[in-house]
Protein backbone atom coordinates (compact mmCIF):
# COMPACT_ATOMS: atom_id res chain seq x y z
CA UNK A 1 0.00 0.00 0.00
CA UNK A 2 0.93 3.58 -0.37
CA UNK A 3 2.48 6.00 2.53
CA UNK A 4 -0.35 8.38 1.40
CA UNK A 5 -2.76 9.98 3.78
CA UNK A 6 -5.95 8.69 2.14
CA UNK A 7 -7.20 12.15 2.07
CA UNK A 8 -4.20 13.80 -0.08
CA UNK A 9 -4.33 13.44 -3.61
CA UNK A 10 -1.12 11.29 -4.70
CA UNK A 11 1.13 14.11 -6.79
CA UNK A 12 1.60 13.85 -10.04
CA UNK A 13 4.68 11.63 -11.84
CA UNK A 14 7.25 13.98 -12.69
CA UNK A 15 5.67 17.14 -10.51
CA UNK A 16 8.06 18.53 -8.42
CA UNK A 17 7.78 17.75 -4.61
CA UNK A 18 8.30 20.55 -2.26
CA UNK A 19 11.46 19.06 -0.19
CA UNK A 20 10.45 18.28 3.54
CA UNK A 21 11.94 20.81 5.74
CA UNK A 22 14.57 19.72 8.04
CA UNK A 23 13.76 19.53 11.62
CA UNK A 24 16.46 21.72 13.03
CA UNK A 25 18.78 20.11 15.16
CA UNK A 26 17.94 20.23 18.86
CA UNK A 27 21.22 21.18 20.32
CA UNK A 28 20.66 24.56 18.24
CA UNK A 29 16.84 25.31 19.86
CA UNK A 30 18.35 24.02 23.22
CA UNK A 31 21.61 26.11 23.12
CA UNK A 32 19.74 29.48 22.11
CA UNK A 33 17.29 28.54 25.14
CA UNK A 34 19.52 27.90 27.85
CA UNK A 35 21.74 31.06 26.49
CA UNK A 36 19.08 33.22 27.34
CA UNK A 37 17.83 31.15 30.45
CA UNK A 38 21.91 32.31 31.34
CA UNK A 39 21.89 35.87 30.46
CA UNK A 40 18.71 35.74 32.34
CA UNK A 41 20.37 34.26 35.38
CA UNK A 42 22.72 36.72 34.65
CA UNK A 43 21.02 40.17 35.13
CA UNK A 44 18.82 39.03 37.68
CA UNK A 45 22.49 38.46 39.86
CA UNK A 46 23.31 41.92 38.73
CA UNK A 47 19.68 43.40 39.29
CA UNK A 48 20.21 41.83 42.66
CA UNK A 49 24.02 42.76 43.44
CA UNK A 50 22.93 46.50 42.48
CA UNK A 51 19.68 46.77 44.90
CA UNK A 52 21.66 45.46 47.75
CA UNK A 53 24.49 47.66 47.45
CA UNK A 54 21.80 50.62 46.63
CA UNK A 55 20.00 49.33 50.04
CA UNK A 56 22.90 49.42 52.01
CA UNK A 57 23.71 52.78 50.81
CA UNK A 58 21.00 54.50 52.04
CA UNK A 59 20.46 52.34 55.20
CA UNK A 60 24.30 53.79 56.19
CA UNK A 61 23.01 57.52 54.95
CA UNK A 62 20.34 57.08 56.97
CA UNK A 63 22.07 55.83 59.91
CA UNK A 64 24.12 58.34 59.66
CA UNK A 65 21.63 60.95 59.92
CA UNK A 66 19.23 59.37 62.15
CA UNK A 67 21.92 59.28 64.97
CA UNK A 68 23.15 63.12 63.75
CA UNK A 69 19.21 64.10 64.88
CA UNK A 70 18.97 62.15 67.95
CA UNK A 71 22.18 63.91 69.27
CA UNK A 72 20.47 67.03 68.26
CA UNK A 73 17.32 65.97 69.98
CA UNK A 74 19.04 65.25 73.11
CA UNK A 75 21.32 68.73 72.93
CA UNK A 76 17.71 70.43 72.79
CA UNK A 77 16.31 68.61 75.42
CA UNK A 78 19.25 69.82 77.56
CA UNK A 79 19.29 73.52 76.29
CA UNK A 80 15.25 73.47 77.64
CA UNK A 81 16.05 71.60 81.10
CA UNK A 82 18.29 74.55 81.58
CA UNK A 83 15.79 77.22 80.52
CA UNK A 84 13.44 75.83 82.65
CA UNK A 85 16.17 75.46 85.52
CA UNK A 86 16.47 79.34 85.05
CA UNK A 87 12.95 80.46 84.64
CA UNK A 88 12.38 78.44 88.03
CA UNK A 89 15.29 80.32 89.84
CA UNK A 90 13.97 83.74 87.80
CA UNK A 91 10.50 82.86 89.17
CA UNK A 92 12.12 82.44 92.89
CA UNK A 93 14.16 85.66 92.96
CA UNK A 94 11.04 88.01 91.51
CA UNK A 95 8.96 86.28 94.36
CA UNK A 96 11.33 86.88 97.38
CA UNK A 97 10.24 90.53 97.85
CA UNK A 98 6.62 89.91 97.42
CA UNK A 99 6.89 86.84 100.09
CA UNK A 100 9.84 85.37 101.84
CA UNK A 101 12.70 83.62 99.98
CA UNK A 102 11.18 80.34 101.77
CA UNK A 103 7.55 81.32 100.19
CA UNK A 104 8.97 81.99 96.79
CA UNK A 105 10.71 78.96 96.84
CA UNK A 106 7.42 76.77 97.88
CA UNK A 107 5.36 78.65 95.35
CA UNK A 108 7.50 77.33 92.38
CA UNK A 109 8.12 74.22 93.34
CA UNK A 110 4.12 73.91 94.35
CA UNK A 111 4.15 74.90 90.67
CA UNK A 112 6.36 72.45 89.01
CA UNK A 113 5.12 69.49 91.33
CA UNK A 114 1.81 70.54 90.14
CA UNK A 115 2.66 70.61 86.43
CA UNK A 116 4.10 67.20 86.93
CA UNK A 117 1.01 65.63 88.23
CA UNK A 118 -0.90 66.77 85.30
CA UNK A 119 1.99 65.01 82.84
CA UNK A 120 1.42 62.28 84.50
CA UNK A 121 -1.88 62.12 84.88
CA UNK A 122 -1.98 62.51 80.99
CA UNK A 123 -0.02 59.80 80.44
CA UNK A 124 -1.26 57.97 82.55
CA UNK A 125 -4.66 58.38 80.97
CA UNK A 126 -2.91 57.54 77.15
CA UNK A 127 -1.40 54.51 79.05
CA UNK A 128 -4.68 52.91 79.65
CA UNK A 129 -6.14 54.08 76.23
CA UNK A 130 -2.97 52.10 74.41
CA UNK A 131 -3.74 48.96 76.58
CA UNK A 132 -7.53 48.92 75.67
CA UNK A 133 -6.79 49.47 72.19
CA UNK A 134 -4.15 46.80 72.40
CA UNK A 135 -5.83 44.40 75.37
CA UNK A 136 -7.66 41.28 74.46
CA UNK A 137 -11.35 42.47 74.69
CA UNK A 138 -10.63 42.81 78.57
CA UNK A 139 -12.90 45.70 80.00
CA UNK A 140 -11.64 48.23 82.32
Amino acid sequence: MADIDPGLARPQDGAPTEPEAAPEAPDTTLSGLRDDVTALVEDARNYAEAEIGFQKTRAALAGKHGARALVLLVLAMVLLNLALIALAVGAVIALAPLVTIWGAIAIVVGVLLLGVALLVAAAVRDGKMIGAMFGGGEGS
